[in-house]
């Protein structure tokens, strides 16, 4: 029995990688864009995880069943964590990433930031929401470096000026196996599934 489950976001790359990752899970993943959701979600946390929370419980109450949702985002040690949770609009929703990735290398520039120190973390966390209303919450993220030029296509978002040394390659230009396997919002994924699959379990041992 395939199992209906909501991730909280319209955003499809977010929903593509859910689906990959989500591997041999008989679950069927669907966005807010599947189910038309129409509700108000106000991101007023002050963390990834708050924030997580906030919209995974917004539509579980709309909706019940098992909703999950993810906050994550760009922390760059040389601006102090920023963008940090306002990753996705500190220049304003509608503003291409381009000109975001340009304004945050404009800010390194100002304070002189060499390159080899522009140091930056991808951090994800996902809540989910269970049927029986508990909570589960995981974190990751991953380390890299912030560079001038955008590279690479595969990605979204900061992907393309984001510069992981251990792979010689920004996250833009990684294959989807490699991203997947490093990613902060695929490792956060990783660390939700066992608790995914223990409500699947639990559902199928009560339906038999």
């Amino acid at each position: 029995m395939v199992h209906r489950i909501i991730a909280a976001t319209g955003n499809r790359d977010k929903v593509r990688e859910f689906r990959e990752l989500a591997g041999d899970l008989p679950v069927e993943i669907l966005s807010l864009k599947d189910i038309a959701f129409t509700g108000e979600i106000v991101e007023t946390g002050t963390s990834f995880a708050e924030n997580a929370r906030i919209k995974a419980r917004s539509v579980w109450e709309q909706t019940g069943g098992l909703v999950f949702a993810d906050d994550s985002g760009l922390a760059i040690d040389a601006l102090d964590g920023f963008p940090g949770i306002y990753s996705a609009r500190f220049m304003g929703e509608d503003a291409p990433y381009d000109l975001k990735c340009a304004e945050l290398n404009r800010m390194l520039d100002e304070k002189n930031v060499p390159r080899e120190e522009r140091r930056a973390r991808f951090v994800c966390a996902i809540a989910a929401v269970f049927p029986d209303g508990h909570e589960e919450l995981t974190e990751a993220d991953v380390e890299g470096l912030i560079i001038r030029e955008m590279r690479g296509r595969n990605g979204f978002g900061y992907d393309p000026v984001f510069y992981v040394p251990e792979f010689g390659c920004t996250t833009a230009e990684m294959s989807e196996e490699q991203k997947n396997l490093i990613s902060h919002r695929g490792r956060a994924f990783v660390q939700m599934i066992p608790k995914i699959r223990e409500w699947l379990e639990k559902e199928e041992s009560a339906e038999g």
